[in-house]
C-alpha cells in the first residue's frame, strides 16, 4: 500500500518515491510508488495529473487490491522517481470540493434538501438533491448561506475517528468505507461529513460559490455549481458578453434584458407581418398562373417548374392553384432536392397518385413518396438529376412560364 502523502498535506506539491511494482495498462506504463501526492479518481474527484521524473501522469486510480496506480506517458528507466503534481488543477478541486460541501449542509439547513450524489467535472460540478420541488428563494437562500460561511473564513479540520465513534456523530450521511479508522471533513461549527478528497484548510479560499443551472433529474434537483476561479471565470466571461451587448444595443447593462426583450417583441411582428406578405404574394402567383394557363379539356392546368423552390412554399402554392375550380396543378422544382407536387381541385377528374408513377421513371426514380387524399395528392422527393428533364415533361424551362408545352397532360387526367 502507497503513504498517501495528499492526506497528510493537501497542499505538498513534490516529492521522492520509490517504485515497487511495474505493470503496463492500456499501452502505457503503470507504476505502484511507496508513497505519493497524486490524488486518485475517487469520491466523484477526478485524479491529479503532474509528472514523475518529467514524464507525463495520464491517470491515477486505485486497484482493486487498494494500490494507487500511476499511468505514466513514456519510459522510468530509474526506481527513484520524484513527482510533481499540477497544482492549478489540484487546488481547483480542493476549491470545488469543500464548496460542495458548504453548499450542501446549506441546503440542508435552508430546505432540508440532502444530497444524493456529488459529481466533479473539468470545468462544473453537480450535485443531486432529493428534493425537486425547491423554490427558486430556497435556492437564493442556501446559496447566500454558504457564501456567508466562506466569507467567515472557517477553518477546515480533518478528524480520523473509529467506525464506531462516526456512527454516533451527527453526519450529513454515515460512511460506507473499508477498514474500523473514518476519515472525516469537518468545517468549523457547520459541516461534519466522512470523504476522503482532497480539501482547503480554510473556507475563504473558497472564493465563492455560485449556482449556475438547476434541472430535475428523476425526482432529483441537479444544481451545478461553480467555486473559486470557475465562478471568477465564468464571471468574466458574462460580464464581457453584457458589456459588448451593452455597447452593441447603446443601451446600459442594467438595460440589456429590457433591450432584447423589445427587439425580440419587435422581431416576432416582423416576421408575422413577412410571412403575412409572403401569403399575399403567393396568392398573386397564383392568380397570375391560373390567368395564364391554358384551358384544356374544360380544365385548367397549371405546370411550372422552379429551382431551390422551399417545398412547403410549392406545396402551398399548390394548394391555392387547386383551391380554385376545375384547376390542375403540376408543380416541380429542381436543385439540391427535387420536388414534385401534383393537385387537383376537388371538381377536376384525374389520379394524382396514377400520373405520379408515370412520372417518376422521367425523374431517374423516387427516393420517397407520400400520398395525401387532400389538395396535395403526391409528393416526391428525390436525388436530384436533370433539372431540364422535369421541366420538359410539365412544360416549363428555368422560372418562366411556358404554356405551349410539346408534352400534354390533360391525357392522364381522363
Amino acid at each position: 500500500m502507497s503513504d498517501r502523502l495528499y492526506y497528510q498535506d493537501a497542499y505538498q506539491t513534490r516529492f521522492r518515491a520509490r517504485i515497487v511494482e511495474r505493470v503496463e495498462e492500456d499501452g502505457l506504463i503503470a507504476v505502484v510508488l511507496d508513497s505519493t501526492c497524486f490524488y486518485p479518481t475517487s469520491g466523484g474527484q477526478p485524479a491529479d495529473r503532474g509528472t514523475l521524473n518529467g514524464r507525463p501522469v495520464a491517470d491515477v486510480f486505485v486497484r482493486d487490491d487498494g494500490a494507487i496506480v500511476h499511468l505514466v506517458e513514456g519510459e522510468l528507466w530509474s526506481d527513484e522517481v520524484t513527482g510533481e503534481i499540477d497544482w492549478q488543477r489540484r487546488f481547483d478541486h480542493m476549491q470545488q470540493h469543500t464548496g460542495q460541501h458548504i453548499l450542501s449542509q446549506a441546503f440542508i439547513r435552508v430546505a432540508g434538501a440532502g444530497t444524493v450524489s456529488f459529481h466533479l467535472g473539468d470545468s462544473s460540478a453537480t450535485i443531486d438533491l432529493d428534493n425537486d420541488r425547491l423554490q427558486a428563494q430556497q435556492v437564493e437562500a442556501a446559496e447566500l448561506l454558504a457564501n456567508r460561511i466562506v466569507w467567515e473564513n472557517r477553518p477546515v479540520r480533518v478528524r480520523l475517528v473509529s467506525l464506531a465513534e462516526a456512527q454516533q456523530l451527527d453526519l450529513r450521511k454515515l460512511p460506507d468505507v473499508p477498514g474500523d479508522v473514518v476519515r472525516l471533513i469537518d468545517i468549523d461549527q457547520f459541516d461534519l461529513n466522512a470523504c476522503g478528497g482532497t480539501h482547503v484548510a480554510h473556507t475563504g479560499e473558497v472564493g465563492m460559490i455560485k449556482i449556475v443551472r438547476l434541472e430535475r433529474q428523476r425526482g432529483n434537483l441537479r444544481a451545478t455549481f461553480l467555486c473559486g476561479g470557475r465562478a471568477l471565470l465564468d464571471y468574466r466571461q458574462k460580464n464581457s458578453l453584457v458589456n459588448h451587448l451593452s455597447a452593441t444595443l447603446t443601451t446600459g447593462a442594467d438595460q440589456v434584458e429590457e433591450s432584447v426583450s423589445h427587439m425580440r417583441e419587435e422581431l416576432q411582428a416582423a416576421r408575422r407581418q413577412l410571412r403575412h406578405q409572403a401569403s399575399q404574394l403567393l396568392d398573386y402567383e397564383a392568380e397570375r398562373l391560373l390567368a395564364r394557363a391554358t384551358p384544356s379539356d374544360g380544365l385548367r392546368v397549371v405546370r411550372g417548374a422552379f429551382t431551390d423552390r422551399d417545398p412547403a412554399e410549392l406545396r402551398a402554392l399548390a394548394n391555392l392553384i387547386a383551391a380554385a375550380p376545375g384547376s390542375v396543378a403540376l408543380l416541380g422544382s429542381g436543385g439540391q432536392r427535387t420536388q414534385l407536387v401534383l393537385a387537383r381541385a376537388d371538381d377536376a377528374p384525374g389520379q394524382m397518385d396514377q400520373l405520379l408513377r408515370q412520372l417518376l421513371p422521367l425523374l431517374g426514380g423516387a427516393r420517397s413518396s407520400d400520398f395525401k387524399q387532400d389538395a396535395i395528392l403526391a409528393r416526391i422527393s428525390y436525388r436530384p438529376t436533370d433539372d431540364s428533364r422535369i421541366a420538359g415533361r410539365i412544360g416549363y424551362t428555368d422560372r418562366s412560364y411556358d404554356v405551349d408545352s410539346s408534352r400534354d397532360f390533360s391525357g392522364s387526367f381522363s
